[in-house]
């Protein structure tokens, strides 16, 4: 919180390639930091880099019952209660046409991409609700605007996503918790994706950076979905397929193969201007 000592922050996804940069950033401010996810090995290797002034808790929630599992694990540690939640989760995205793909695909992909937020803030927001002004952020990706092309489940669960923290930020007021979605409009700059990624693209610590503001009421405290880049225009439709699908994986080689031929088509082809 500004002038005060920040809330204590839980991290649900913190081995995530967002997730990962909040609890560095949240760290090195010395800030107390409880770092969630459901990859055992990958919390070993933040506790290995941060110590053991990290608490780390494993956790896969999948259902109303994982979620209430871990608001009790929350509750039982000593010290004072968290006053802060950024949730930064998503699961696989398997590349379908949504009429090639039964059904049971995109239940799966709502299952995982979806559901799973329901039942953290469930039971994560009357957690927070012991504490004053306190501030559940979630991190959402691209494709909620525009079809996703191969990604379709992927868009109308991000779609949905958006959404349901609309709801939360509306139905939480009574809390009173302040529940906002930290929308990241487009694809993202990090190490993994560093030879490719475009000069536009926000870097995942900024995105960090800004969830970390949002979450302690210091930007955009009134608005339920904070659009990132800042000021960014949405991305028109025909080019939302041009988004990576995290957590930033390099591109395979086939790809760079073709992107490196399109772009020697494109220089090879005369501008009007030598035309003339």
């Amino acid at each position: 919180m500004i002038g005060t000592i920040p809330a204590p922050l839980v991290v649900v996804g913190a081995t995530g390639t967002v997730g990962m940069r909040v609890v560095d950033q949240a760290m090195a401010a010395g800030r107390r930091t409880f770092a969630v996810a459901n990859d055992a090995e990958a919390l070993d290797g933040l506790r290995a880099r941060h110590g053991a002034t990290l608490t780390t808790l494993y956790a896969d929630i999948r259902s109303d019952a994982d979620a209430a599992d871990l608001a009790a694990r929350l509750r039982a540690l000593p010290g004072p209660a968290p006053g802060a939640v950024i949730a930064a989760i998503r699961g696989a995205a398997g590349s379908h046409r949504v009429l090639d793909a039964p059904a049971d695909f995109l239940r799966r992909r709502l299952d995982e991409d979806l559901l799973p937020h329901l039942a953290i803030a469930r039971h994560l927001l009357p957690l927070l609700a012991t504490r004053p002004r306190a501030g559940y952020v979630l991190v959402g990706s691209p494709g909620a605007d525009h079809p996703w092309s191969g990604y379709g489940h992927h868009s109308i669960g991000a779609s949905a996503l958006r959404m349901l923290a609309r709801v939360l930020h509306e139905e939480a007021r009574t809390l009173p918790v302040r529940v906002q979605m930290l929308a990241v409009d487009s694809p993202m700059r990090c190490d993994a994706n560093a030879a490719h990624a475009r000069a536009q693209w926000p870097d995942v610590e900024a995105i960090a950076d800004h969830a970390l503001r949002l979450v302690d009421g210091a930007a955009n405290a009134d608005i339920a979905l904070v659009r990132f880049p800042l000021g960014a225009a949405v991305r028109p439709p025909g080019l939302s397929d041009d988004l990576d699908v995290g957590p930033c994986a390099p591109i395979p080689r086939h790809q760079e193969d073709a992107s490196a031929l399109l772009r020697r088509l494109a220089t090879s082809v005369p501008t009007q201007e030598s035309r003339s």
